[in-house]
């Protein structure tokens, strides 16, 4: 069975109406079967992004309560590898979220990773492999 490896934007993009990607993100959801996998740098992110545009990041939250959510990496014993990570992409650069969720990327062969975050494009898992994304279509470069 594929997981599902979700970033901060779609998170974000769920529970705020306004949000560009609102629509397509509650589309995905709800063909997905949880619980999806990410990392507390993620949740971190998305929290303090919920806040600020007037959400309720204890809503996020309660999906980890709830089991949909589930955090699938210890930063303590991976510290090495997302370390290697962040200096190999030091030059995008590369967020600890990011590194967290390549990661997962790499200890999951079976996933798709859910982000509208343009730069998984770029990141290789295991040194070469291309990353498995659900992206949107049409997505712009940056985006």
């Amino acid at each position: 069975m594929t997981r599902i490896i979700v970033d901060t934007g779609p998170l974000v993009a769920y529970f705020n109406r306004r949000d560009r990607w609102h629509r397509w993100v509650a589309a995905q959801m709800a063909a997905l079967n949880p619980p999806l996998v990410t990392c507390e740098p993620v949740l971190t992110e998305a929290c303090f992004l919920i806040q600020k545009t007037g959400g309720k990041p204890a809503d996020l939250i309660r999906k980890i309560a709830q089991g949909s959510l589930v955090i699938g990496i210890d930063l303590e014993e991976e510290a090495a590898s997302i370390e290697a990570l962040m200096q190999r992409y030091a030059d995008t650069p590369m967020s600890l979220a990011g590194a967290c969720l390549v990661r997962l990327c790499e200890r999951i062969p079976d996933c798709l990773l859910f982000t509208l975050d343009s730069d998984f494009a770029h990141y290789r898992r295991n040194g070469r492999q291309v990353i498995p994304l659900l992206s949107p279509p049409n997505r712009s470069p940056g985006a």
